[in-house]
C-alpha cells in the first residue's frame, strides 16, 4: 500500500514495467512505422489534420474490407450467423469513417488553402482500398481501374476483385439455394458488370419480408445489408457536403470535378431491390 501524498507505482500492482528484449504495446502496433508516417509537405498548421484524417480512414477501411470479405465468404458457405456479426461491424466500421469528417471538418477553406498546392494530383478518389470496397459491394466499373494501372500489384487485385462475386451476388444465390426462383439471367450473369435490378429477385426480397417467420435468416441478412448501404450512403453524403464546405464547387485536386462528381455518387443504389421493395410491403 501506498504512503497517502506519495504518487502511486504501477508496478506495486503487479503492472510489467521492464520490456528489455520482450514485446511492449508499441512493438505489437508497430507504433514506430505508423507514428512515422506522417510527412507534411508544407508548413501548414493543419496539413497533419488532412494527413492523420485520411490515414486513419485507410485504416478504418482496411478492417472493413476484411470484414467484408470474410462475410461474402461465410455467406456463400451458408454460414449467416458469422456473416450477421461481421457485416454489423462493417456498419460500425462507417459509423467511425462518417465521425471522422466531423473533426476534418474543423478545417476551414482558408485553412486548406494554405498547403492545397503541396498534395499535387493526389486524391481521395485515388483511394484503391476504397475502389475495393465498391467492388466488394457490387459497385463494378472497369474504368476506374485505370486510376490504379501505375502499381501493378494493387491494379491486379483490383482486377480480381472485378472478376469476383459481389457481397450481393453471393446473397441472391442463397435466396436461389433457400428455394427462391431467381431468373438464370441473373445467377449467371457477368459480375465485372454493374448489377441490375431484377424482377426475380425482387419478388424473392418480398416474400422474405413478408413471411419473416419462415425466412428469419434471410431477413436478418437483407437487414444487415441495408444497414451496411444506410452508413455507407451517409459516408458518402458527409463526404460531398465536406467538400463544399471546404473547397466549395472548385475542380478536386485529382482533376474531377470535385462536389459535382461526388453528388453524381450518392445516385449509386448498391441493394436497390431491397430498398425498392418497402414500396411494396
Amino acid at each position: 500500500m501506498s504512503t497517502p501524498g506519495t504518487p502511486f507505482d504501477p508496478q506495486d500492482d503487479g503492472a510489467q514495467m521492464s520490456f528489455d528484449g520482450r514485446m511492449s504495446y508499441g512493438d505489437y502496433l508497430k507504433l514506430g512505422k505508423v507514428l512515422a508516417a506522417q510527412a507534411p509537405l508544407s508548413d501548414a498548421h493543419d496539413e497533419m489534420l488532412f494527413i492523420v484524417q485520411h490515414q486513419t480512414s485507410e485504416l478504418w477501411m482496411k478492417l472493413a474490407l476484411h470484414e467484408m470479405t470474410a462475410a461474402k465468404t461465410a455467406i456463400a458457405q451458408d454460414r449467416l450467423q458469422p456473416a450477421f456479426k461481421m457485416l454489423t461491424r462493417t456498419a460500425r466500421i462507417f459509423e467511425q469513417l462518417n465521425s471522422a469528417w466531423d473533426v476534418l471538418r474543423t478545417m476551414t477553406p482558408s485553412d486548406y488553402t494554405t498547403f492545397r498546392e503541396a498534395l499535387g494530383q493526389s486524391s481521395g478518389f485515388q483511394s484503391y482500398q476504397y475502389r475495393a470496397i465498391e467492388f466488394l459491394a457490387g459497385n463494378k466499373n472497369a474504368a476506374m481501374l485505370r486510376p490504379h494501372a501505375h502499381v501493378p500489384d494493387v491494379h491486379a487485385w483490383l482486377q480480381k476483385l472485378m472478376a469476383e462475386t459481389s457481397l450481393y451476388d453471393e446473397a441472391i444465390a442463397l435466396l436461389g439455394r433457400s428455394g427462391f426462383v431467381i431468373d438464370e439471367t441473373v445467377l449467371k450473369r457477368n459480375v465485372t458488370e454493374p448489377y441490375v435490378a431484377n424482377d426475380s429477385v425482387r419478388a424473392a426480397w418480398v416474400e422474405v419480408y413478408r413471411n419473416t417467420e419462415a425466412h428469419w435468416q434471410l431477413y436478418e441478412l437483407a437487414e444487415k445489408l441495408v444497414d451496411f448501404e444506410d452508413y455507407f450512403r451517409r459516408w458518402r453524403f458527409n463526404h460531398v457536403t465536406t467538400v463544399e464546405r471546404v473547397i466549395g464547387f472548385k475542380r478536386g485536386t485529382g482533376g474531377t470535378s470535385g462536389a459535382t462528381y461526388l453528388r453524381r455518387m450518392l445516385d449509386v443504389v448498391l441493394f436497390p431491390e431491397l430498398w425498392d421493395l418497402r414500396a411494396e410491403l
